[in-house]
């Protein structure tokens, strides 16, 4: 293709395309235009009627500025064609600049020498037809060769050259403005959709991985105890009913997560009747709070595995919540084994750190630590009280 009809097919695509016009509404166009092109109306009416009381008082001489009405009907007349020119300056753009440059210049000069005819007209219909100044009118036959009509074109020029100017920088200002607050929405909903996504995922991290525990569970008795297995199957299917409701929600009631909690290390002390032991608070004394939901899951299957494996003695788990000023704290302890030693950060851990960072940011803590022969992990996060929806809370809580 030659050079050329690679220019041709640039500008037209350039030009076919709108630029940056198609981002702005004819209304919002229209509303702004009016609203820069009323100020300056009224600032040239208010300088040029002051100049000429103060000349016509000091120089006794009353026709070097016209009058206000005049100036005004000038402005009305040149509103149109600001708002064309304009409306043209934006569909141009500036890219590439070698072609749109010139049609740029082009268009401010237009306007701007349009300004002492429209000054013209509006006097002879103001004065019904007639042109007052016969010396100006005269000028009219002698267009440029009169040094006096020229200084009056190129004034008229100077003074509206840079109100188009401000008045093509204002525009294109509110639409990228615009782009930019738009452009914001955008990622603002995009970051909302993806944390959705992250929990959502996060959540169903956790429904396999406890169901594979559980069916080892019940396996385990089915040969040797039917009767125990057929009623840990009833318990099974409630307690998945729970984690698919559960797994649906973003919060949940803390006295919810620790039944459901129950549930969970009830079936699994039906396996390891003489190894295991539990205790849960008092529901009369857990906080009238919401979590996170499934935020207790990962940690107490982590405190069922971690705290039976390595050795064959007894485990003692306990959970606990309590509330501190603005703080709910979650606790999970578990005994292990002598001289066993977990592992700092696991699946389990690093989901509930995850989902604590992403609804609470640095706000929702999570601390892990063995000591005494025992394994505990405190989970600390704001109190979202007083509500049937915690995301709300949640949401002013991230902001």
């Amino acid at each position: 293709m030659s050079d050329s009809s690679t220019t041709n097919a640039t500008a037209h695509g350039f030009f076919a395309k709108g630029g940056i016009a198609r981002e702005m509404h004819v209304r919002q166009f229209i509303g702004i235009v009016c609203a820069f092109w009323l100020y300056v109306t009224i600032s040239d009416v208010v300088y040029a009627h002051s100049m000429r009381t103060g000349i016509s008082h000091l120089a006794g001489v009353d026709m070097l500025f016209v009058s206000w009405d005049v100036r005004v009907l000038q402005h009305v007349f040149l509103l149109p064609v600001l708002m064309v020119s304009l409306w043209a300056a934006l569909i141009i753009e500036w890219r590439p600049l070698w072609l749109t440059l010139p049609l740029q210049l082009v268009l401010a000069a237009a306007f701007a020498a349009i300004g002492y005819p429209a000054m013209l007209l509006a006097q002879v219909l103001i004065n019904g037809g007639q042109m007052p100044d016969q010396e100006l009118a005269a000028h009219l036959g002698s267009a440029w060769r009169d040094p006096a009509l020229q200084s009056l074109w190129l004034a008229s020029f100077v003074a509206f050259l840079p109100a188009y100017g401000f008045g093509l920088a204002l525009v294109r200002g509110a639409i990228l403005y615009t782009r930019y607050r738009d452009t914001e929405l955008r990622v603002a909903d995009l970051e909302r959709k993806w944390s959705a996504a992250r929990l959502a995922a996060l959540r169903m991290q956790l429904s396999p991985h406890t169901l594979f525990n559980l069916l080892h569970t019940i396996r385990g008795n089915i040969e040797w105890e039917p009767r125990v297995a057929q009623s840990m199957v009833v318990q099974l299917a409630d307690l998945l009913r729970r984690l698919l409701s559960a797994g649906e929600r973003d919060f949940s009631r803390v006295t919810d997560e620790l039944q459901f909690c129950g549930m969970y290390l009830e079936l699994q002390q039906r396996r390891f009747p003489d190894r295991m032991s539990f205790t849960l608070p008092d529901p009369a004394q857990v906080p009238a709070a919401w979590v996170p939901s499934l935020i207790l899951q990962p940690l107490v299957e982590n405190a069922v595995v971690h705290g039976l494996a390595g050795h064959q003695g007894a485990v003692a788990i306990s959970v606990d919540a309590r509330l501190a000023a603005d703080t709910l704290h979650l606790r999970v302890v578990n005994t292990i084994g002598p001289g066993r030693t977990v592992a700092s950060e696991g699946i389990g851990l690093r989901n509930v750190r995850e989902r604590l960072a992403v609804q609470f940011g640095s706000r929702g803590t999570l601390h892990s630590a063995s000591a005494g022969g025992a394994w505990t992990v405190d989970i600390a996060m704001p109190a979202i009280q007083g509500a049937a929806n915690g995301a709300a809370f949640a949401g002013e809580l991230r902001a």
